[in-house]
């Protein structure tokens, strides 16, 4: 299935390596599972805030009912829905938030996999209470655009999921799948204009109706879809062409709290910013969380630290070239290197 498995520990003292076989796996399935990969301190926090939020919201949705006279058809799940089941980059107004984004052992995983430059780009905080949450079948890329396209999302569970209360599914292979464009998601297309013979538009991407969703029907073209069920901890990686979807929480008293988090490398130009911007360039508002970037790129907002190398504000660019032992050797060369020899 492509787990690959970490000791539990509250410490880090090391760099998490990912191994040859977890990246071959992720790329050829378009996915992978860590297990007990976030632990101790860092999960604590992401599940106490979460939590935190579903207290205030529920304080809120109470006030409201005592105030109006809300019917009690309309209870604080409700509310809760409209204001706090999924809270979209709260990394820009929370340092708690901030250091989910930067999470250093997440971060080592996407270095491994797009980097080693690597842009950290969105976080999503899902509550999902009882009888809410799902989304349908859909491919992130077409939502949040990467040239070169090298987006990823890392899915953190926060608490136990499952099929019960509404874990991920994938489609193991269909990230080596195009973008299909939907007519409904403004900003343009991932691949450049007819340069497929017979890739076609899409309707009702997201929508749980697979009747209605015709992204459903390349689905179909595939084994059965397979649920990811997590522990508190758990993290999977996906890449941003594969097809996923969660189902609504179909338990009487479980919430399904979890953290999605998406990276790309940090060569990639991004037309794209979280506050519904879609336009030449989003890079500045981007920050950099691993290596080096000639793009624009944002810092830290509340200081949490990232690892880039000293040269990050130069352009430098890597040439293989032959060493004195006849072997092909990579090198780093500059602006001011190369500017002779063009």
């Amino acid at each position: 299935m492509g787990i690959a498995y970490y000791p539990k520990s509250e410490a880090r003292e090391d760099k998490y390596l990912v191994s040859i076989q977890s990246y071959t796996q992720f790329h050829k399935e378009g996915y992978l599972i860590i297990r007990n990969f976030v632990a101790g301190d860092a999960l604590r926090e992401m599940y106490d805030y979460t939590e935190g939020k579903r207290v205030e919201s529920r304080r809120k949705a109470l006030e409201r009912q005592a105030r109006e006279g809300v019917p009690a058809a309309e209870d604080y799940l409700s509310i809760m829905f409209d204001e706090q089941v999924r809270m979209h980059m709260l990394s820009r107004s929370e340092p708690a938030a901030e250091r989910v984004l930067l999470n250093p052992r997440i971060l080592d995983v996407a270095e491994a996999l797009i980097g080693p430059d690597v842009y950290a780009l969105q976080d999503m905080f899902f509550m999902n209470p009882p009888g809410m949450g799902g989304q349908g079948w859909h491919q992130d890329s077409c939502y949040i655009k990467t040239h070169p396209d090298t987006l990823i999302g890392a899915w953190v569970a926060l608490e136990d999921v499952d099929e019960e209360n509404g874990c991920m599914w994938v489609v193991p292979g269909s990230n080596h799948e195009p973008v299909y464009p939907p007519k409904e998601v403004g900003g343009g297309r991932v691949h450049a204009p007819e340069a497929f013979a017979d890739l076609h538009d899409v309707h009702n991407v997201s929508n749980l109706d697979d009747e209605i969703n015709t992204l459903s029907k390349i689905v179909a073209k595939y084994p059965p879809p397979m649920p990811v069920p997590l522990k508190a901890g758990d993290v999977l990686f996906f890449d941003s062409h594969l097809f996923h979807r969660t189902y609504t929480n179909q338990s009487k008293d479980r919430y399904r709290r979890s953290c999605v988090l998406h990276y790309c490398n940090a060569r990639s130009f991004v037309p794209w910013d979280h506050d519904e911007y879609e336009g030449e360039s989003g890079n500045e508002k981007q920050i950099l969380a691993r290596g080096r970037t000639h793009m624009p790129y944002a810092k830290p907002r509340f200081g949490t630290p990232v690892q880039l190398n000293e040269s990050s504000g130069e352009e430098i660019s890597t040439s293989m070239m032959g060493a004195d032992n006849g072997m092909m050797m990579p090198v780093e060369q500059s602006a001011d290197d190369t500017k002779d020899h063009r």
